[in-house]
């Protein structure tokens, strides 16, 4: 069964972006800019993106002059991409352009998943919306020491506790890792 999950780095206040759409900030924290292996996920055959998380990652590292560094991060797997504008894809990766709502995108992302899981990597908005469909299962957050005072929200919907289940708290150099189990009504 197809697990989603929002794994995701934030500021103390609950951004994960600041104003300019930047994670400068996050790159400033020790160990910010090459994260503990902890710090990331690893089993997932399929990921989710927002557009402006896409145009980020293709602008912050030149993917698309350099598309080998495409491989970095997201490696062979499939990357779906919420969108209702024409962007580039980078030679070589396995880009889907997704318009719509996310509940009219699931059959065509589990489809690429198989048995594996849905890593949805931002933002915040998005997340959400894998949640109000009823399929987010996990919310993973590294908690870094910073407070932004505005941004781009972590998720931002009211989720109430009834809904989360703690399942792993502890620090991980100067971050704290907290992992939630999402139950669906």
């Amino acid at each position: 069964m197809t697990r989603f999950f929002f794994d995701t780095a934030t500021s103390l206040d609950g951004f994960i972006a600041d104003d300019a759409d930047s994670l400068a900030w996050l790159f400033a924290v020790p160990d910010g800019e090459s994260p503990a292996d902890e710090l990331l996920p690893h089993d997932h055959a399929v990921l989710v993106e927002g557009s402006t998380t896409y145009e980020w990652l293709l602008r912050e590292s030149d993917i698309l002059t350099h598309p080998e560094k495409w491989q970095e991060f997201h490696g062979d797997r499939p990357v779906f991409v919420f969108t209702t504008r024409q962007l580039p894809v980078p030679a070589g990766a396995d880009v889907r352009f997704v318009s719509g709502s996310v509940a009219e995108a699931l059959p065509r992302i589990r489809e690429a998943a198989g048995d594996g899981d849905v890593w949805v990597v931002g933002g915040g908005d998005l997340a959400g919306q894998f949640f109000d469909a009823g399929v987010l299962t996990r919310i993973a957050i590294s908690i870094a020491p910073v407070a932004l005072g505005s941004g781009a929200p972590l998720l931002p919907r009211r989720i109430e506790s009834d809904r989360l289940t703690l399942v792993e708290a502890k620090a991980v150099g100067q971050f704290a890792r907290v992992v939630f189990d999402v139950r669906m009504t």
